[in-house]
């Protein structure tokens, strides 16, 4: 089998997941990296090899090499954009979540995937955590009966520096953190009941990190050069991002298009991390315990059970890489699409609908909690992207 010729475009924080795309002589390799920064340069050569060759933008990247397919692995803000070049140019492109930042953009990204018949993958890897896929084939086993409603809470406890301290923080940028985190949640939300939610509501606040005055421009460091973990509590937080006007807390109801009731929490000063989904069901309820490998999913289906006494408990697997090794399923499935096309785990459609979502949750939040209704995808659109894009 021939290798697919793989570029990459961008390589900051998540540039290592292209690791799982670059298997020479397997199927696929890395031929070039679209990359700005000297020290991106730097990383993918560490990363993917000597050979591998190097360009500034995606325009150089298209112009320049023959590619199979791409990756866009660049911050949020500049999906939509990227996406556009290599959709246009016909490149099959996988592009990482969210899809994008605005739900215009994302439809602009659909309408051109349909019209040039260029194939369009987004990176929802917690499709392929254990914890969900273990919790989504307890629902569609019917073991707790149909759907009704699910809530989820997710504390970040690294939130003051995941997501405060470079541009994740300027709503400009990133318009709020209920798509860089809650773009994952709302898709699990979506996935596990069934549906997409067509109305939603929301109040959240910048609660603690707006109080917080020492400021640094960090565009010359990532992420990991200024993690602290012993940093704490988060009023101790210092050099936040310059421009800080994202919520910290947020908090969302949404009605799904199939009648199931859903509820988002998100916090980002909370000690702990990780996230908790609470499935009920007509027969019964889930509710996971941990979302790591070893910890528990809980199963309540009688009325003898209560608290801290589950009917059952299954234990979530463990996986190789990662995210619970989401990360080389997720890149695994992408490339098979490219060579075969066919329905997905993970879905474009989907992947709108969660961008389409935190979108108007943070506006209804900006405008005091006022409903705001989420217009679908055109039927023949959704029909052609859920049919595998054949």
């Amino acid at each position: 089998m021939e290798d697919l010729r793989i570029g990459i475009i961008g390589f900051g924080a998540r540039g290592p997941m292209s690791r799982h795309a670059h298997k020479p002589g397997e199927g696929s390799r890395v031929t070039v990296v679209a990359e700005p920064t000297q020290r991106g340069k730097e990383e993918a050569r560490k990363t993917l090899g000597e050979d591998i060759a190097l360009v500034d933008s995606v325009e150089q990247l298209v112009a320049e090499h023959e590619v199979d397919a791409v990756m866009i692995l660049a911050p949020d803000f500049a999906h939509a954009e990227i996406a556009l070049v290599t959709l246009g140019a016909g490149i099959a492109t996988f592009s990482e979540k969210p899809m994008a930042i605005r739900i215009e953009d994302t439809d602009a990204m659909l309408a051109l995937a349909m019209e040039k018949r260029t194939r369009l993958f987004v990176g929802h890897n917690m499709r392929h955590m254990p914890v969900i896929r273990q919790m989504k084939a307890i629902v569609d086993s019917g073991r707790i009966g149909r759907v009704r409603a699910i809530w989820c809470r997710h504390f970040v406890g690294t939130g003051g520096d995941f997501y405060f301290k470079d541009w994740h923080a300027d709503r400009s940028k990133a318009t709020s953190l209920l798509l860089q985190k809650g773009a994952h949640d709302i898709d699990v939300i979506h996935w596990l009941a069934g549906g997409y939610t067509r109305r939603v509501s929301g109040i959240g606040d910048l609660a603690v990190y707006g109080d917080i005055t020492d400021r640094r421009d960090n565009s010359d460091r990532r992420m990991w050069d200024w993690y602290d973990a012993d940093v704490f509590p988060p009023t101790a937080q210092k050099e936040l991002n310059p421009v800080v006007d994202v919520e910290d807390i947020s908090m969302l109801n949404m009605t799904l298009d199939n009648g199931v009731l859903a509820s988002y929490e998100q916090c980002h000063f909370t000690p702990d991390y990780w996230r908790n989904y609470t499935v009920i069901g007509d027969a019964g309820r889930i509710e996971n315990m941990g979302d790591g490998g070893g910890e528990q999913i809980h199963i309540w289906s009688s009325r003898r059970s209560g608290p801290g006494h589950p009917d059952d408990v299954e234990v979530i697997s463990r996986g190789d890489g990662g995210h619970g090794g989401a990360d080389p399923n997720l890149v695994a499935e992408f490339l098979r699409f490219v060579r075969e096309g066919g329905a997905t785990d993970v879905s474009v459609i989907a992947a709108r609908e969660a961008v389409a979502t935190g979108c108007a949750g943070a506006e209804s939040i900006r405008s005091g909690g006022v409903p705001i209704d989420i217009p679908a995808v055109p039927a023949e659109m959704r029909a052609y992207f859920d049919g595998g894009q054949a």
